[in-house]
């Protein structure tokens, strides 16, 4: 939906930074949102309450046969889209043999609440305990997946569940998000002045190098410059390197460092920012990806 110079700036005066961060989440209602069934995926609406009184719309996909699911994916969309956006690339995870979780954060689409990043990382939380609480679900592996500020998303909720997910995939998303501004011209001097931080290059090393990440960036991403994945794949690759004990007294244990193994990082020389996940080579990689995991029953 396209808005003129003067809706923006009103817009902008009024919830001043959450509405570049998070412009979906002020969209007029109503609001459309692609169905399942469009894609003839079989689907449930699931509504979940998070700990703070927000509930949260969202799509639950499953598998005919759950116990002969590979995974249950969790997906998290981009600033600018709501959990029906991401149906199509939902579509291909499910053929590939998973159940698949859609998610609106607080704001989106027509969940309740205000966006923030605190919020976002509580929204966040109560989809992967949701599965986890699901006796149907819970003993499945769970994959995490996000989408430029979705990637920041999945990153977070990774760095803190490491022992109940299987396996990351980020696609296009960033280091942070004051290091996006900083980028821009004109105003990216005054990037220190950013309320939401998303920092996910202070996040990655929080993830043991024993969890396995697919990285997927499009070369020709125009909203956030393929340098910020590969950066990310920098700080991945030498998580869990031993740091040194500095200047003490008595010396500390050094853990045997693991390098990842399971790590995989592929670009797509003709990827744009929304459409990366339609490049050739993608789903292959994904396939990949997964054929090189142990996606074995949860305990």
């Amino acid at each position: 939906m396209s808005i003129t110079i003067g809706q923006f700036l009103s817009q902008l005066s009024h919830h001043g930074q959450k509405y570049l961060v998070y412009p979906a989440a002020f969209e007029d209602y109503p609001r459309y949102i692609e169905l399942p069934s469009t894609l003839k995926l079989p689907y449930t609406d699931v509504e979940l309450q998070t700990p703070d009184d927000v509930v949260l719309r969202c799509f639950l996909i499953r598998q005919a046969q759950l116990s002969s699911s590979l995974a249950t994916v969790i997906m998290f969309h981009g600033n600018g889209m709501n959990h029906g956006d991401v149906l199509e690339a939902a579509y291909e995870f499910y053929v590939r043999g998973c159940n698949v979780l859609t998610v609106s954060y607080r704001g989106y689409g027509n969940s309740t609440g205000s966006p923030s990043e605190k919020g976002l990382r509580i929204d966040a939380q109560t989809a992967l305990d949701h599965i986890l609480s699901d006796p149907s679900l819970s003993n499945i592996p769970i994959v995490i997946f996000g989408q430029s500020l979705g990637g920041a998303v999945a990153i977070d909720l990774a760095s803190r569940n490491h022992s109940k997910v299987s396996a990351l995939i980020i696609e296009n998303t960033f280091t942070s998000l004051p290091d996006v501004v900083r980028g821009w011209p004109y105003i990216g001097v005054f990037s220190f002045l950013c309320t939401q931080k998303w920092n996910s290059a202070s996040k990655i090393p929080q993830i043991p190098p024993t969890l396995p990440i697919l990285m997927l960036s499009g070369l020709l991403d125009e909203v956030v410059p393929e340098k910020h994945m590969r950066n990310l794949w920098n700080i991945a690759s030498v998580r869990g390197t031993p740091k040194s004990g500095g200047w003490c007294r008595k010396p500390r244990p050094v853990e045997a460092y693991v390098t990842p193994q399971k790590d995989m990082f592929q670009s797509f020389p003709n990827g744009h920012h929304p459409d990366t996940y339609n490049q050739q080579g993608y789903w292959e990689s994904v396939q990949e990806f997964f054929d090189n995991l142990d996606l074995n029953p949860r305990p």
